[in-house]
């Protein structure tokens, strides 16, 4: 049986005042129609309107919120390519923000996008200044390349209605657009390499300066994001442009322990420029890479990296150049200016399913070929024999594709999360908490073969799996992790705690204990979950992707 959303609840007052409103109706319709008269129809609430600092927006009100969509936080990016971004100019009259704006120019099913891409979307309970309700900001996910803050997933609405928080979602320049780092190759770009993270630091901006005309508090903002959305928190509370901006973070599969260097982002953007034909060393290279059309910038992103571990396309991502990323978000230690900040670190159980299990040949391995294939896919430079001979150890009922699994979420997607939290844990004394989760409870669509996937969690942390894009089903236990998981966001965002009743107390991570919650049904904290694995992987040098 299909569980059905949990209806609000009702105040006895508002249903005797609705009663008397129907009585009353009902007795004006018989003498209206007595009398051979007709009665005026009932006006339908006008849409909000709201006065941002830049000019008057109108939205929509839908499902019992209030939705702006396409609100416009910044300029056009095309007349500042590759540069940080500009505030937009003052408008008169009221603009619709009833449609989502455009997505960043990048290759996806939706379009090419456009560089006019600077929007962002508010849900709000109403816009009353005086709620000063919680903000939760929402930095999508797509790694630094793909994305858009507009995907059904993404709705606000059942948070707005469950929490009483206002929900903002954002788009921003990605891929070569926004992280192609220019900088020691022309004067005047040494943030080109970070101008995707100044657009979301300008959305923060804009939130701290207007989020209090939709209803919502500028002094209490949580970020929060899945995969390269929580990779771009990470960076951002590394970045001195970003401090006080937010005050609360929750990062969901997603970490940046270390950013590109200089020089490796000066080669990547030497090859980028080859692969669309202009000679990096030409005087006019840059005039000519600032005159190419954006759907020409879009496919020199296809270039192969000459990293090992980015073998299919040309990596893009923060770089520490000195101005805006002045250190690596989260080595050799957590940054200093984030240490008063509340965090919640957290992953999936089963990331690379996600990844890798499109292949069905990644579902029958044999012992003789795991090897070769663990040794293509892990990006730990350690022996694959040593690994398969470790995992068979630790889980010997595992079969050969269960290891495979296993070994390569944990060298790739997990070990970054194990070093952000161990980071946290070490900071000073009278650092804000930082509590761990993974997502144990695994999706019983395709009879269960991709369990805890990478992004299962977004649909269960936004209360959304009964919207389209869901892979979590429909079921009562779908229903209770949802409620479990945007139940410990909503706490996070209103107390700085992500615990509530819902939950077995969660303690906040620590060494060596390492506790961690496990969302399940039910849900359990455990310390150091998969221990043995842990390490394992840390017996190598972690090194992010995309650093050298």
């Amino acid at each position: 049986m299909t569980q059905q959303p949990p209806s609000r609840p009702t105040e006895p007052q508002v249903d005797a005042g609705r009663r008397r409103l129907l009585r009353a109706g009902a007795a004006a319709s018989t003498l209206a129609l007595a009398a051979g008269t007709s009665l005026p129809a009932f006006a339908a609430p006008p849409a909000p309107v709201v006065a941002t600092v830049h000019g008057r927006v109108r939205g929509l009100r839908e499902h019992g919120v209030q939705v702006f969509r396409g609100i416009r936080y910044g300029a056009d990016t095309a007349p500042v390519r590759f540069r940080a971004p500009l505030p937009p100019a003052p408008w008169r009259g009221v603009q619709d923000a009833t449609a989502y704006g455009a997505q960043a120019p990048q290759r996806s099913r939706e379009g090419m996008g456009s560089e006019d891409c600077l929007f962002l979307n508010v849900w709000t309970p109403d816009t009353d200044p005086r709620a000063r309700r919680p903000v939760l900001f929402y930095i999508h996910g797509g790694g630094y390349d793909a994305g858009n803050g507009s995907d059904p997933l993404y709705d606000g609405t059942r948070l707005c209605t469950r929490g009483d928080v206002v929900v903002v979602t954002v788009n921003h320049r990605l891929n070569a657009f926004g992280y192609l780092y220019l900088g020691l190759l022309a004067a005047g770009y040494g943030s080109s390499g970070n101008a995707g993270q100044l657009d979301l630091v300008l959305a923060l901006q804009w939130v701290r300066d207007n989020i209090a005309r939709f209803g919502g508090d500028p002094g209490n903002v949580t970020v929060f994001g899945q995969s390269g959305g929580g990779a771009k928190i990470a960076t951002l509370m590394a970045m001195p442009a970003a401090r006080g901006l937010f005050h609360k973070a929750w990062t969901m599969s997603g970490q940046q322990v270390t950013a590109a260097g200089p020089r490796a982002a000066t080669q990547r953007a030497q090859l980028f420029l080859r692969t669309v034909g202009i000679d990096p060393d030409a005087g006019d290279a840059l005039a000519r890479l600032q005159a190419l059309p954006a759907q020409r910038i879009v496919e020199g992103t296809t270039a192969r990296d000459f990293s090992r571990v980015e073998d299919t396309r040309l990596y893009f991502g923060p770089v520490m150049d000195g101005e805006v990323l002045p250190r690596h978000p989260f080595w050799p230690d957590a940054p200093a200016q984030s240490a008063a900040i509340p965090m919640v670190v957290g992953n999936t159980r089963d990331e690379t399913r996600a990844f890798l299990g499109g292949d069905p040949a990644n579902f029958e391995l044999g012992w003789e070929e795991l090897p070769a294939r663990l040794e293509k896919q892990q990006y730990v430079d350690i022996r694959a024999d040593l690994v398969v001979a470790h995992y068979r150890a630790l889980y010997p009922h595992y079969t050969p594709s269960e290891v495979f699994f296993a070994a390569t979420t944990a060298g790739r997607s997990w070990r970054g999360a194990v070093e952000e939290l161990e980071a946290r844990a070490r900071q000073a004394r009278g650092a804000a908490p930082t509590w761990a989760y993974q997502l144990d409870w695994g999706s019983p669509l395709d009879g269960g073969k991709f369990r805890a996937f990478h992004t299962l969690d977004i649909p269960l942390v936004f209360d959304n799996i009964r919207q389209p894009g869901s892979r979590t089903g429909e079921g009562a236990a779908a229903q209770q992790v949802a409620e479990a998981m945007s139940g410990a966001l909503l706490a996070l965002a209103r107390h700085g705690d992500p615990n509530h009743p819902g939950l077995p107390h969660w303690e906040p991570y620590t060494l060596p204990r390492r506790q961690t919650l496990l969302f399940d049904v039910p849900p359990s904290l455990a310390d150091d979950p998969r221990g043995g694995e842990r390490a394992f992987w840390q017996q190598a040098p972690f090194v992010q992707r995309g650093t050298m």
